[in-house]
């Protein structure tokens, strides 16, 4: 069976991360987000996978390529200027030759049973079945107004005490391929905002799927910490890397862990860390690939992404750092998200900060003469 993900955004709310890859690519418990996603559709039998590109387009493709290492073929479309949902979809319209469509976020962490979705959306006949997840929350989401499994309106993001309903619009879609036909060709369309809207002033059928399975879109940098801790603590249902080492702690290969290191999960550390004697990591707390915590280096409650380096003594706590950051000895970091660009700054002006304090020839000398005269 045939898919689509929707990989071609900006991701501007979880910047500074998205100023260095594109947002389905962020990393989550050892893999991108977006491999969640390719392989929960491996699972239900969506092999055939169509993806939209656009923003950082070589770090997409680059991480997988034709599909194979995940069993599944996938295919990409390139957008030079971003369209919207909809017409991102119906340039690819061949790509489906007649099949049903089943759309999904690269940004999104799920494991909804999409086979029971599937077998679902073609019991009840309608053109658009949307996958629904009652959340606390209405004013953060598109909410639908659900009758007898049929939707019969929208809202998008209203105030806590206007909302019609509680059920948000997952993003998780699938169509007959009559679809096409209410999508115009280039210009610039989106399913939330007209096609939906259409679908109902039409009076054709959309039907509305309530799960209780995990679900988020990983908006916004509390969100994408949320859904890391998520998949650490095994709210999630997915594939995380790593051997379980129990206590919610899974390592992957060729990890060093002194002996005098201190582990308390819910933890992910990747292949080839490296965590020194002294260092104490306190979950939920995510290392990336070849990461490296010197002598009494101290993380808690932090997400470092492939190769970062905590320096001796040096604490993190709360923070994301993105690849390569280096944390120098004695640094304290709490509640930031950095790349290392922003890093190095603060590094030359500690350094000159240093170097300025340290005492010269003169002022050395008397500091020993008068330590002399004091004994």
């Amino acid at each position: 069976m045939k898919a689509m993900i929707l990989a071609a955004g900006l991701g501007t709310r979880l910047r500074p991360l998205t100023d260095i890859v594109p947002k389905p690519m962020v990393p989550m418990a050892g893999r991108p987000c977006m491999e969640y996603i390719i392989r929960l559709l491996q699972k239900h039998g969506f092999d055939d996978i169509m993806v939209n590109l656009h923003y950082l387009p070589e770090k997409i493709t680059g991480s997988f390529g034709d599909g194979a290492e995940f069993g599944v073929k996938i295919t990409y479309s390139y957008e030079e200027e971003l369209l919207g949902t909809a017409d991102g979809l119906k340039k690819v319209e061949d790509f489906f030759a007649g099949e049903p469509v089943l759309l999904v976020s690269g940004d999104a962490l799920t494991d909804l049973d999409l086979t029971a979705f599937y077998r679902y959306h073609q019991k009840h006949g309608a053109i658009a079945t949307l996958a629904l997840k009652a959340v606390a929350d209405p004013s953060q989401y598109g909410v639908v107004m659900l009758e007898r499994e049929r939707i019969t309106a929208f809202q998008e993001k209203p105030a806590r005490n206007e909302a019609i309903s509680s059920l948000a619009n997952t993003g998780i879609y699938l169509f007959t391929p009559d679809i096409f036909a209410r999508i115009p060709a280039n210009c610039f369309f989106d399913f939330g905002r007209q096609v939906f809207p259409a679908l109902l002033a039409g009076g054709e059928k959309m039907a509305g799927y309530e799960t209780s399975a995990y679900w988020c879109d990983v908006g916004d940098l509390a969100v994408y910490r949320d859904a890391n801790f998520a998949l650490l603590a095994g709210r999630v249902q997915a594939d995380v890397p790593g051997e379980d080492k129990g206590g919610y702690i899974r390592l992957g290969g060729s990890v060093f862990l002194a002996r005098e290191s201190v582990v308390t999960g819910p933890v992910f550390i990747g292949d080839e860390c490296v965590v020194a004697k002294g260092a104490q990591i306190y979950g939920p707390a995510v290392l990336g690939k070849g990461c490296r915590l010197e002598k009494g280096a101290v993380v808690k409650d932090s997400i470092l992404w492939d190769h970062v380096r905590v320096g001796a003594g040096a604490v993190v706590n709360g923070c994301i750092l993105a690849d390569g950051c280096e944390i120098a000895s004695g640094m304290v970091l709490e509640d930031e998200v950095v790349v290392e660009e922003m890093l190095a700054g603060r590094r030359e002006a500690a350094a000159g900060k240093a170097e300025s304090s340290r005492p010269g020839p003169c002022t050395g000398k008397s500091r020993e003469l008068r330590s002399r005269r004091g004994r």
